[in-house]
């Protein structure tokens, strides 16, 4: 194998469970649960024992999502594992960057947190929903949503894959033209319009609240960005700070340019692919966008041990 990345899992990836096992198994992991706990009391709670429908609401979502991905990728670190880039999808992204060095586990809960809310009041000011638009290229899905009135390409998942979001009239206008397309049309499980024009003030927002001395530190390893699929600037002058504070601000409002971030990692040599946090949606896209990628997931401890195993670590079965 070749160099690593880690992937971080995006809102729709939670479910009830999630890295339980793995916490309790695994200290690093643990200790991040117990830094999210201190802040917000009741998240690990959320994450092993709360409802599908809890924590599908966007207030729970983020928080508990960020705990779970940051505690894969700690498990992973402390075994070794060492990623020569990361990327996140969407709230994924702040994970990465935390694990990246822009933000300690706390500023990175804390900041996670905000958003969630922001953009939860977003959604409640501007109702909308999701739709994963299967079996057809981007700009076909591009020409679909146009035609069907308030509804924007957000999400870029694979060459088959994209992500509408937008009014529940369009929506619904969208799948008889999607059906019509020969198509498939599927809600995601998020509770608004997310990354797009509907979330315009939750991104001015959180640009407000970034501005507050909230800004991402310089990176330690590469993070790609969501809104350019390209590396986070990881300089320490102003402008850089600055930079780094507009691309997680507006990608809150834009699309996730996913597709792009897989070649653009591809093209830094990377060839093996650990989806770090709950679910395996971001492993299947790694299959569908690049050929010969290894793709691997890591919330279990069973999936822990496999990750080691495959890339050679001797200590796959020490906790």
């Amino acid at each position: 194998m070749g160099q690593v990345a880690f992937l971080f899992a995006g809102q729709g990836a939670q479910h009830p469970g999630m890295c339980m096992e793995l916490a309790e198994r695994e200290p690093a992991a643990r200790a991040v649960f117990e830094t999210a706990d201190a802040a917000r009391p009741g998240t690990s709670a959320q994450c092993f024992e709360g409802t599908q429908e809890e924590l599908n609401d966007t207030a729970n979502t983020q928080p508990c999502v960020f705990a779970a991905d940051l505690a894969c990728a700690r498990a992973l670190e402390a075994h070794g594992v060492a990623p020569a880039a990361v990327a996140g999808f969407s709230l994924g992204e702040v994970a990465a960057l935390t694990f990246a060095g822009s933000y300690t586990d706390a500023e990175g809960f804390a900041l996670v947190c905000h958003r969630a809310e922001l953009m939860a009041a977003a959604a409640e000011a501007h109702p909308g929903a999701m739709r994963a638009i299967l079996k057809l290229d981007a700009e076909t899905v591009e020409g679909l949503a146009q035609q069907a009135g308030e509804a924007w390409p957000v999400n870029y998942n694979s060459p088959q894959q994209t992500v509408v979001a937008g009014a529940p009239a369009a929506l619904e206008k969208l799948d008889a033209l999607v059906r019509d397309a020969k198509g498939r049309s599927m809600p995601v499980a998020v509770s608004g319009a997310f990354h797009s024009p509907y979330m315009a003030e939750a991104s001015e927002n959180l640009a407000a609240y970034l501005a507050e001395g909230h800004a991402p530190a310089a990176p330690q390893v590469p993070v790609i960005a969501n809104r350019t699929a390209e590396a986070y600037p990881a300089g320490n002058a102003a402008e850089d700070a600055t930079a780094r504070a507009a691309l997680l601000a507006e990608q809150v409002s834009h699309p996730v340019q996913w597709v792009r971030t897989l070649h653009e990692l591809e093209s830094r040599g990377i060839d093996t692919f650990i989806e770090v946090g709950p679910g395996k949606t971001l492993t299947g896209l790694v299959k569908r966008t690049l050929k010969g990628a290894t793709a691997l997931t890591c919330e279990t401890p069973e999936q822990l041990d496999a990750v080691l195993e495959a890339l050679g670590m001797t200590d796959a079965k020490e906790a």
